[in-house]
């Protein structure tokens, strides 16, 4: 059993790149000795702080890694989005101590970087075990 545990938010937007980021996620989790307790999907990361909330005020949980990617369109939509959701994220772990960590790829960027990106919920993961590892010490 591992004694960091933590929490997925996924996003299902763009579901065929999260899900590969899910994975990476969780296969790096195993691989740092952290388990995934519990995971909640939303439609897009603008929903995400609620779940994040849900997971942060949650005792069994030592961190949350969230995964999604905002891929750019015609308009600055992907950067909105993207202010809006982290800056509410950093808040809720602040207002629970307990980390939060940005697995979340994008703004501006266009559907190929996204593909070449993927890996970035596994530095998610990874900070999030080194801040609760930090937060323990």
């Amino acid at each position: 059993m591992s004694d960091i545990k933590l929490g997925f938010v996924v996003s299902e937007f763009n579901r065929d790149l999260t899900s590969q980021m899910e994975t990476l996620g969780r296969e790096h989790a195993a691989f740092l000795g952290a388990s995934v307790e519990k995971t909640l999907y939303v439609p897009g990361v603008f929903d995400m702080p609620l779940a994040v909330k849900k997971l942060a005020e949650d005792s069994d949980i030592d961190a949350v890694v969230t995964v999604g990617c905002v891929i750019q369109g015609a308009t600055r939509h992907d950067e909105i989005v993207i202010q809006h959701a982290s800056r509410k994220m950093a808040d809720l772990a602040l207002e629970n101590n307990k980390p939060v960590t940005l697995g979340i790829s994008g703004p501006g960027m266009s559907r190929l970087d996204a593909h070449e990106r993927v890996d970035y919920a596994k530095r998610a993961v990874e900070a999030a075990v080194k801040m609760v590892r930090m937060l323990r010490s």
